[in-house]
């Protein structure tokens, strides 16, 4: 038997307490879901740009727009963005709210006009146009980075 250590005792405390986004009636989800929450006045600035937009809830102070299962995979989302795989939230005393329906069955915002989005507002480079750094090697600002 594997003793638990006092930092896996509270991820499984914090896991234990969350609570998946219900999806509306008639919204399918045939690829899974994930959830992508941001502080809600964040959000507010992305509804405003985004041209296509699924299911957004809104719990306590934030507000959860549903993507696709794996939608984190390769990006590295900006601060103050969180990813809940599974669209498990933390609880809130409200309980997620239904703020935005899309008119489509399919209850998804896609990610990528979503993760771009969010870079532009939080002013982060996107991961793919980050430079690229050899493990172990600095970049001491020579040219050719010699």
């Amino acid at each position: 038997m594997r003793a638990m250590t006092l930092d896996r005792l509270t991820s499984l405390a914090r896991r234990l307490s969350d609570v998946p986004l219900p999806l509306p009636e008639g919204m399918h989800a045939r690829l899974g879901c994930d959830a992508v929450g941001m502080p809600a006045e964040l959000g507010r600035q992305v509804m405003g740009r985004m041209s296509r937009v699924g299911c957004v809830y809104a719990t306590g102070d934030r507000w959860w727009w549903i993507v696709p299962s794996h939608s984190q995979q390769s990006l590295d989302w900006p601060e103050p963005v969180r990813y809940a795989a599974r669209a498990l939230v933390p609880a809130s005393s409200g309980g997620a709210q239904l703020i935005h329906l899309p008119r489509r069955d399919a209850p998804y915002t896609p990610p990528i006009p979503l993760y771009l989005t969010l870079c532009r507002i939080t002013r982060t480079v996107p991961v793919w146009m980050r430079p690229a750094q050899a493990e172990g090697v600095r970049d001491t600002g020579g040219v050719g980075g010699f």
